[in-house]
């Protein structure tokens, strides 16, 4: 990583943008909860950016986060974004306060019981694939006539023990134009309003949606949750 008073001028950017798009739209900036994405970064960096004052870190794979969290202050709140393997459960169970990435209910039900075993409570995101695309993990919930499954499905989730639903995520096709990330962003918003109607024994609160390239037009569409790493962090280095 750069030295730090880059990393510290681009954080400052970056809080300053997502403040600029939570005034257009009326919103609070102090609801919005930036997860610095240190995949692909060493300790060292993630240890810089704890310096300048941020304190919640999203990593993809498991292998790579657990050298840091061993290593790195254990105030640190750690989020697994990427997708989760289910012979990864156990470990995971372990290691993460908030998982992003819950795309099944046979996923849910092996983390619960991982989660109820180690006597954990895992905030979880069940995550949703809005767009259709073959290539992208999560619940299908492209099509607004197969909600009413979704709904039934996560009714079972909610009781499960060990896991405390919070919300959805999703992600969004990668573009050179984040407008087009817009209409993305506003489903998921949809179907976080149509599980709050359906299921309102939780909150529904979170929406963990937007990235680098698209954070302002998340934040614009309800995000409560932005997974930024390339815009702190500068490229990753090439291995």
């Amino acid at each position: 990583m750069a030295d730090q008073t880059s990393f510290e001028e681009r954080l400052q950017s970056v809080r300053e943008r997502i403040a600029a798009a939570a005034l257009r739209t009326g919103r609070d900036a102090t609801g919005i909860r930036m997860i610095a994405v240190s995949k692909g970064q060493p300790a060292e960096a993630v240890q810089a950016a704890f310096s300048a004052g941020l304190r919640e870190f999203g990593e993809n794979y498991l292998e790579e986060a657990e050298p840091k969290i061993r290593l790195l202050d254990p105030s640190i709140t750690w989020h697994m974004i990427g997708h989760l393997q289910s012979r990864k459960a156990k470990v995971a169970a372990i290691r993460f306060p908030w998982i992003h990435s819950i795309d099944s209910l046979a996923l849910a039900r092996r983390l619960s019981r991982f989660a109820a075993d180690a006597g954990k409570k895992i905030a979880i995101l069940l995550e949703c694939n809005v767009t259709g695309e073959a290539s992208k993990s999560g619940f299908p919930a492209a099509e607004s006539a197969s909600w009413d499954g979704l709904i039934r499905e996560w009714e079972q989730i909610l009781p499960l023990p060990g896991l405390a639903v919070a919300g959805l995520m999703t992600m969004a096709p990668y573009s050179e134009n984040p407008e087009t990330s817009r209409p993305v962003f506003r489903r998921l918003r949809e179907l976080g309003e149509r599980a709050r109607r359906d299921l309102p024994q939780i909150a529904w609160r979170e929406l963990s949606m937007g990235m680098s390239d698209d954070f302002e037009q998340a934040v614009e569409e309800g995000a409560t949750m932005l997974r930024i790493g390339r815009a702190l962090f500068g490229p990753r280095r090439a291995a």
